[in-house]
């Protein structure tokens, strides 16, 4: 059985992690909600211009991108994976780490093996060196700084290779911030951009044009009818060379900023885990430490009138 001295210096040690752990907890809770007011501020933007994006090809089917178009044949895959660039977070990188893992083994059972890893924060860029893994740069600082130009030349870096045919495929592993007691691990598809939707352009199959029906008027609709869609023709391009540029680099971003709140969503709940344990221990210490002392006046009053009847 341990001392009085032992377990007073226990109980010591513990009340000082505590205090670590609990503060630990406040600032990650602190930074949660400076990570969620950013997602918050960046959410419109990006799913309005989503919905303008696919509302436009929608109306122009004919249209397609090479970037939406995928490859016949998958030789090179690159893999943007997000982690965080310090540990005490759960199983936060661990879970990510896994998941790349998986990837990297599933493409290698395909006979995949150029693989390009874009390693957002410190612990996937060590197990991807660790791996022997090629890798895409060095990205280290965005695990905490999040910067929209760096995302936006990692973006735009990624479509110069897709369209030039030197990346079949392109996926983000990351985890998509539900919420601060939910984060769900994600495997999304980069390249080809995926441009489809169901609820948009579902009424667009209707012409409106006109309801005169003379040949004189029908002729002149028509000539009309030509001359619009040239002109679109030749405005599709232009839009699209914008607004997909801007799509890809608001998905490496707002992931970025996704993955940046559910880092401090897992440490906030890792280190009030932390504290709850070392609560519990405080008390299971203080109580024998009170038997211990309890027992150490027991057995001296003991001796005391064991000695007092002798006498």
């Amino acid at each position: 059985m341990p001392s009085l001295k032992e377990i007073k210096t226990r109980i010591a040690s513990v009340n000082s992690t505590r205090k670590i752990t609990s503060a630990m907890k406040m600032v990650a809770s602190s930074k949660l909600h400076h990570a969620q007011v950013a997602i918050q501020n960046m959410l419109p933007y990006e799913n309005m211009l989503e919905h303008i994006l696919k509302s436009f090809l929608v109306s122009t089917p004919n249209v397609e991108h090479e970037l939406q178009v995928e490859h016949k044949e998958i030789k090179r895959v690159a893999l943007v994976v997000y982690s965080s660039n310090s540990s005490l977070c759960g199983g936060f990188n661990s879970n990510v780490i896994k998941m790349m893992m998986q990837a990297v083994d599933e493409y290698k059972a395909q006979g995949i093996d150029d693989i390009t890893v874009y390693p957002i924060g410190r612990k996937v860029a060590e197990k991807a060196q660790k791996l022997g893994l090629k890798t895409g740069g060095n990205f280290m600082d965005l695990a905490d700084h999040p910067n929209a130009q760096v995302c936006a030349d990692i973006a735009q870096k990624l479509a110069q290779q897709y369209a030039a045919g030197e990346l079949d495929k392109v996926e983000m592993i990351y985890h998509h911030f539900k919420s601060a007691g939910s984060q769900i691990l994600t495997q999304k598809t980069f390249l080809p951009i995926d441009l489809s939707t169901e609820a948009i352009g579902g009424d667009n199959d209707r012409d409106l044009t006109s309801n005169v029906a003379t040949a004189k008027v029908q002729e002149y609709l028509r000539k009309k009818q030509a001359e619009d869609e040239e002109r679109q023709k030749s405005e599709v391009k232009p839009l699209n060379d914008d607004f997909i540029p801007k799509q890809l680099r608001l998905m490496i971003y707002t992931a970025l900023l996704d993955s940046q709140a559910s880092e401090h969503a897992a440490r906030m709940v890792a280190m009030q885990t932390a504290t709850d344990n070392a609560d519990e221990l405080l008390r299971e210490l203080n109580l024998q430490y009170n038997k211990s002392r309890q027992q150490a006046i027991t057995n001296e009053l003991l001796d005391i009138v064991g000695g007092s009847v002798n006498n």
